[in-house]
Order: structure tokens, then C-alpha cells, then sequence
């Protein structure tokens, strides 16, 4: 067995250090365990959050979403939609026109983002799943019906297949003139539509989007065949980076294709640059916590100087001399290091099981707070434990290493 090891190890068991060594090397551990448990929840916590976003705009976001760089609409003809959909490992295309509208109800209205997609869009979305009130089918009965967000509904009281009283959606005109006309029939176009559904998903969605069927999106905007995008969802007997990579070469430079991630990529960026930051200021916390090893190594050098002078004596070098003590900051670290991953993971799995903490509001879409544990973040809360031991006990370990042997015999 190593030597430096052994002696650490009875340095760290022995029952004959002096007290106030004693107390201050379990002050250690127990600042390293709370703070290596607190950067465990943390971050599990954090990941829990980026599958909860993920998850919550699943439901309305397809597999990839082909836009045009330029521009807020591109033509869509008939053989740029039989190409896309021969592709292998296109399962569906959907036609979207998108824009911000004025919806009217009775004597209120409000700025909402319109979305009008074609009859296959429930066949790859699952904000049907998200439904809440009413019916989620846009064509019924030969009639058209918008499904709105909860947001939309409550800030307007829109009651639900109210023939007497329709939403109204208005859009600017495009007359080919600089100037709006001053009479509102004229700067306008206007039709109006019978609200179906209800949906429940995310906030920003509820409280701005109304779905209508594509046909009624056209009219309105008078896109002719313009779309703003194109959403395709991919088969499962291919990956969604292959089929990526192939609708880009078929289409050009000109389109942008985006997977899920790529439509939120602010949001996703703005929880891991969070993330990281946290990581950061936890390992500062854990440094600090971990000064405490600096100061019961300093005193057990000054304890033990005749020890190391017999050792010294009988041969030691200061290579071995050092390791002892790096070796007794490394033990005092890992038993507090390996208890505070312990309890983090033990503390992550009673809430992912039994839901102990509750997000505290009554319109959240989940009912706890997400914890998502993955094993990338206990590896750099290791790595980040090693480093501070490091860091903390080289200073104690080089002063035993250079004592005098004449001096503490």
C-alpha cells in the first residue's frame, strides 16, 4: 500500500488529534457535502427546466420548420411540396401562414399571432393534447373555427361556437400605398370566424395565438400561394439531423431549416448560459466552504512536525512527506463530497418519484418542480472538487514537506 496513503488515512481516523483539528476537518466536510449537494440539485434542477421547455413546445413545434432567409413569405408551388414529401424520412409537410392580426370580440380586441395551417397539422402536432375546452378541429360541419389560447380567451371572454357573435380578424390592407386610408373599411381586411377550442401549453402561446385553417389565413392576407413556412415532421425510420441535412441540399441556401431546439434557440441558450453560471458561482461556495481543509491541514502540520521529523529521519523524502497531507485534504474532500452526492441524488430522486416540492402556482403546467439528474454534472462537480482540494492543500502539504528535521526532533 502506499505509504503517504496510509498514514493520511490515520491521521483522518485517529482519536488522538487535538480537538480543535477534529472539529474543524468535520466543519469541512460538512461544507463540502452541503455545497457538492446543493450544486447537484441545482443543476438537476436546471435540466429539468430545459426538458420542461422542450416538452411544453413539442406539443405545438413540428420536427423541423423550413422558413425563407429572406423575406416574410415564399411561393409554394405544387412540385416543391411533391419533392419534399418523396424525401426519405418525410412523413408530413404542412403549409403555415403566419403574421400578427387584430382579433375583435363584441368591444375588445388584441394584437394576436395568427397561425394558419392546412388539414394535416393535427397528424404531426399534439396541441390537441393540450386541449382544454371545445374542439380542436379548425374544419367541421363546413365551417371554419379558430382554437385559441387560454390567454386569449380569458383577456377577451370569448365564449366558444357563439354564432351570434364571431371573432372578428382584421389585417392591414395592402393597397401599394405608403399611408393607411383613414376609414377603417378601407385599411382593412376582415373576416370573421367561430372560436372551437380552448388549448393550455405555455404561457406566451396561450396568450397570443389563435390556430385557423390555412385557407381562411390566405383569404385574410391575400398570400395567394405564399407561405411563411413549411413544418415537416420526420419518420421514425430516420433521424431528424439526416433528414435536415438533406431538405438544406434540396432546397438551397436561400430557406433555413431549424430542428426544435434550433426554433427556441434563445431560450434553451439563455437556461445553459444560466446554468453554467450557477455551476460557477457554486464552485466559488464549495472553495470557500473548502478553506476550512486549508486551516485543519495547517494546524495538523504544526501537530504532527515531530512526526515528520521521524519520518524524515527514517528516509522520507519530501515528495512523500507532501502527499501525506495532500492526501489527508483529498479524504477529508471525497468523504464529504461522496456524502453531498449521496444525499443531492437521494433529495433529486424523492422529488422526481413523489413531487415533494410544488411550483406554488395554481396556473403552473406542472404541478412540481422538474429535476432531470444526468451524469455529465456529477462528473464536473468531481472534477470541480478535485481542482479546490488541490488548490487548498498544496500550501500546507509544501510547509511540511520543507520542516527541518534538526529543528522538531
Amino acid at each position: 500500500m502506499n505509504v503517504a496513503l496510509l498514514i493520511a488515512r490515520r491521521y483522518f481516523s485517529s482519536k488522538k488529534k487535538r480537538n480543535i483539528i477534529s472539529i474543524i476537518s468535520n466543519i469541512s466536510m460538512i461544507g463540502v457535502a452541503v455545497g457538492t449537494m446543493a450544486l447537484i440539485i441545482v443543476l438537476s434542477v436546471f435540466n429539468g427546466l430545459e426538458d420542461l421547455v422542450r416538452s411544453l413546445y413539442g406539443k405545438s413545434d413540428p420536427d423541423l420548420k423550413i422558413t425563407a432567409l429572406k423575406g416574410k413569405a415564399f411561393e409554394v408551388d405544387a412540385p416543391l411540396l411533391t419533392r419534399l414529401r418523396a424525401m426519405p424520412g418525410v412523413a408530413l409537410v404542412t403549409e403555415v401562414i403566419e403574421d400578427n392580426a387584430l382579433l375583435r370580440y363584441h368591444d375588445r380586441q388584441m394584437v394576436v399571432k395568427m397561425k394558419g395551417v392546412s388539414d394535416n397539422f393535427f397528424a404531426q402536432s399534439n396541441i390537441d393534447s393540450a386541449l382544454v375546452q371545445g374542439d380542436h378541429r379548425l374544419e367541421k360541419e363546413g365551417g371554419e373555427y379558430a382554437l385559441i389560447g387560454a390567454g386569449v380567451q380569458h383577456e377577451l371572454s370569448i365564449a366558444l361556437d357563439n354564432r351570434l357573435a364571431p371573432l372578428t380578424l382584421l389585417y392591414p390592407r395592402n393597397t401599394g400605398k405608403r399611408t393607411l386610408s383613414m376609414n377603417p373599411e378601407n385599411a382593412f381586411n376582415e373576416l370573421p370566424i367561430l372560436a372551437g377550442g380552448v388549448f393550455l401549453i405555455e404561457q406566451n402561446i396561450d396568450d397570443s395565438y389563435v390556430f385557423v385553417p390555412l385557407t381562411f389565413a390566405r383569404n385574410l392576407l391575400n398570400y395567394g400561394n405564399k407561405r411563411t413556412s413549411l413544418e415537416v415532421k420526420v419518420s421514425q425510420s430516420r433521424t431528424i439531423e439526416e433528414v435536415k441535412g438533406e431538405v438544406k441540399e434540396l432546397l438551397g441556401p436561400q430557406f433555413s431549416v431549424l430542428d426544435s431546439d434550433e426554433q427556441h434557440v434563445s431560450l434553451l441558450k439563455a437556461i445553459k448560459v444560466e446554468k453554467m453560471f450557477v455551476f460557477i458561482t457554486f464552485a466559488f461556495i464549495l472553495l470557500i466552504a473548502s478553506l476550512n481543509i486549508f486551516f485543519s491541514l495547517s494546524m495538523l502540520v504544526i501537530d504532527k512536525r515531530k512526526d515528520v521529523a521521524i519520518l524524515q529521519a527514517m528516509g522520507a523524502g519530501q515528495r512523500t512527506i507532501r502527499n501525506i497531507f495532500l492526501f489527508e485534504g483529498a479524504i477529508v474532500a471525497q468523504v464529504g463530497a461522496i456524502t453531498g452526492l449521496v444525499l443531492g441524488v437521494t433529495i433529486c430522486w424523492l422529488q422526481q418519484t413523489f413531487h415533494l416540492v410544488s411550483m406554488g402556482m395554481a396556473t403552473s403546467v406542472v404541478d412540481s418542480y422538474p429535476v432531470k439528474m444526468q451524469l455529465s454534472d456529477i462528473v464536473w462537480t468531481g472534477v470541480a472538487i478535485i481542482i479546490i482540494t488541490i488548490v487548498v492543500s498544496i500550501r500546507p502539504a509544501l510547509s511540511a514537506s520543507k520542516l527541518d528535521v534538526r529543528d522538531n526532533l
